[in-house]
């Protein structure tokens, strides 16, 4: 039986619509209800983010009922001298942003298509998923991290390949007893990559770029970026038992281990091809006449689904001292990346921001970048002026 979604404030408002915009076209501020100063506000926050030490570099998007009204690149791709700078299409690792990017919005078109149907268990679909312990978990459970599965463990040290992952992680023990907790684990949605190739037949990257990338026309969004991509690419970690920098391979070890290709990281964008991407959720599953999904698809996944915790399907919403700020609706949704990634849709507001960094390139433990998430976010909220502003934060506490 599907969860009650956990509640959320009364119905929310109608944003004040301009004219649609079905693809995003460049535009000042004002003209879409915000501060003339946002873009000078955007470029001190984010010249102080790297300053401080957030990221060597990073980029930033943001839009508003189809309008973008700022792109551009911070700093340099990697630390150190003579190191390129950051552009508006440099490209990053997006780490678990390939969870609702990549896996997730591969989920919701096969359940559009009555071919995935999210309450059954995961066993359905993978019958090598055949420990006891495990039958009652439920794709649902995968895709709100309440499947049971331990959070972490480095598989990648003497693993390779799917197979061997899916064997390891049907023979691990339970961390806890399935549809009881929400515990994030990127075990999940690696499952939920085998998931879809079992229904599709063909490997998860060639599905989303026949089905998701190319006819949005993110021509810069893809796994296992070609060596003549590198120059683009922002460097992620030193890592000296893998060569040192590493630069236009994955960073996650495990994504790594299954070949570059993970339902849980992997992917590599831009903030313009992610822009297209939050317009086209906004617009309820379609863009520049080309849909994706159902507006309802959208409408449900992206919503809270079980009492006490944020998690959509696939997705996540504010909560807490969220790295959306304080000013993100709770009918927002969202997700971050461990290198340093996050991309926040706010349909009450019609709008979206999308900030790419790479700030594992100064150490794993360099947590600066969440300041500046939030700086950035609450900047864009407070830019607003067709709308109260309401500490949203505040109220979830």
């Amino acid at each position: 039986m599907a969860p009650t979604p956990r509640p959320r404030p009364a119905t929310p408002p109608a944003p004040a619509r301009l004219a649609a915009v079905t693809t995003l076209v460049r535009a000042a501020p004002a003209v879409v209800g915000l501060d003339a100063r946002l873009p000078a506000t955007l470029d001190s926050v984010m010249r102080a983010g790297i300053a401080a030490g957030a990221a060597p570099g990073a980029t930033l998007a943001v839009g508003r009922y189809g309008r973008l009204v700022y792109l551009k690149g911070f700093g340099t791709m990697y630390a150190g001298p003579g190191a390129p700078r950051v552009t508006p299409t440099t490209i990053y690792d997006l780490a678990s942003l390939t969870k609702v990017v990549a896996t997730t919005t591969a989920a919701m078109i096969l359940e559009d298509e009555g071919k995935l149907q999210i309450d059954r268990p995961v066993a359905f679909y993978l019958p090598e998923f055949d420990d006891s312990s495990k039958a009652g978990i439920t794709v649902r459970m995968l895709l709100t991290h309440r499947g049971g599965l331990e959070a972490f463990a480095p598989l990648y040290q003497t693993l390779r390949g799917r197979e061997q992952y899916l064997q390891a992680i049907n023979s691990r023990p339970l961390a806890y007893t399935p549809g009881t907790q929400t515990v994030y684990s990127d075990w999940d949605f690696v499952l939920m990559q085998l998931v879809i190739e079992h229904i599709t037949g063909e490997p998860l990257d060639r599905f989303v770029q026949e089905r998701v990338f190319g006819p949005l026309g993110m021509h810069d969004t893809l796994f296992r970026p070609p060596p003549s991509l590198i120059p683009r690419i922002a460097a992620t970690e030193v890592d000296s038992t893998r060569g040192g920098l590493i630069r236009g391979e994955v960073h996650d070890p495990n994504a790594w281990a299954l070949g570059g290709v993970s339902g849980h990281a992997g992917l590599f964008s831009t903030a313009p091809d992610l822009a297209i991407f939050a317009q086209m959720l906004l617009n309820g599953g379609a863009y520049d006449g080309v849909r994706i999904v159902r507006p309802e698809t959208v409408a449900r996944w992206t919503a809270p689904q079980y009492p006490g915790s944020s998690r959509a399907l696939g997705w996540d919403t504010p909560s807490g001292k969220s790295s959306s700020g304080q000013f993100f609706s709770p009918w927002s949704f969202g997700h971050t990346g461990f290198t340093g990634t996050s991309i926040w849709i706010d349909p009450t507001r019609g709008l979206f921001v999308v900030l790419l960094t790479n700030r594992v390139n100064y150490g794993e433990s360099n947590e600066k970048h969440a300041d500046l998430r939030r700086a950035v976010a609450d900047a864009v909220q407070s830019a607003i002026l067709d709308a109260p502003l309401v500490d949203w934060e505040r109220q979830r506490q």
